[in-house]
């Protein structure tokens, strides 16, 4: 007679015949889906949704950036060109290129609806310096040292890989650019616009497919500060300000 099987089970080969003997099958691994551009993000279904926290309940940093960017009253050259990781509804990109003329800004985001809402913003302020791409944070389709000024806000709440992202701002930047990023402190409050849209999202069934965390990551200081570190900055400051932490680096 067989001998009874202890916990943990065996794995039992299956050239031995014995029927006595139960194999117990190992759990088929859970299958991760992969977040497919623009129509499975809620940042594309509730669109109207985040461009209201963005544009009514986000603080607005646009003069603390530029004071980060151009201490002393120094202001951008001509010609300078800037890009935006998850420009959404475009805030940060119109202001920026509404208050420079001089230079160029590209916003670039994965969900098509908020690019949509950008792309309006930009053409209300008669902004020409200024345009929106579909494009992935992680996997850019720009070539290596295309853009003189990197900024980000609120990018790493949703974002998985943030040293990938950060890679690929480095890598994006020509020599001497520099990247300011901005990001919440406190979880619960910069979960708000997350569990918003995933509640409307579900009222409405809309919710089927959608990649979105329910709750906004957010990394504590000493984990922000070590992101930084993992590329060969010329330069990084980091600081806290209220609500939120910012990093300034510079490209060797």
């Amino acid at each position: 007679m067989s001998q009874a099987i202890e916990s943990p089970p065996r794995i039992i080969a299956p050239e031995i015949p014995d029927d006595s003997i139960t194999t117990v099958a190992a759990p088929a691994p859970v299958p991760v889906r992969i977040p497919q551009p623009g129509d499975d993000t809620l940042f594309n279904r509730c669109a109207w949704l985040y461009v209201l926290f963005r544009d009514k309940l986000f603080r607005d940093d646009t003069d603390r950036m530029i004071n980060a960017l151009w201490p002393n009253g120094a202001r951008p050259a001509a010609g300078m060109r800037m890009i935006e990781f998850g420009c959404g509804p475009g805030f940060y990109s119109c202001g920026f290129a509404a208050r420079f003329p001089q230079m160029s800004v590209l916003g670039i985001d994965r969900a098509p609806r908020q690019l949509d809402c950008a792309k309006r913003k930009a053409r209300r302020l008669g902004l020409t310096n200024c345009r929106f791409e579909n494009d992935d944070v992680l996997d850019l389709a720009h070539a290596d040292e295309s853009f003189d000024l990197l900024i980000a806000a609120r990018l790493f709440t949703v974002l998985q890989n943030s040293k990938r992202a950060v890679a690929e701002m480095y890598r994006v930047l020509r020599p001497g650019g520099r990247c300011l990023v901005a990001e919440p402190r406190y979880a619960a409050w910069a979960s708000l616009p997350l569990l918003a849209m995933w509640l409307v999202a579900r009222m409405t069934r809309i919710d089927n497919g959608c990649c979105e965390p329910t709750r906004a990551i957010v990394l504590p200081p000493n984990e922000f500060k070590n992101l930084f570190a993992s590329q060969p900055w010329r330069n990084v400051k980091v600081w806290q300000d209220g609500r939120y932490q910012y990093a300034l680096c510079e490209k060797i």
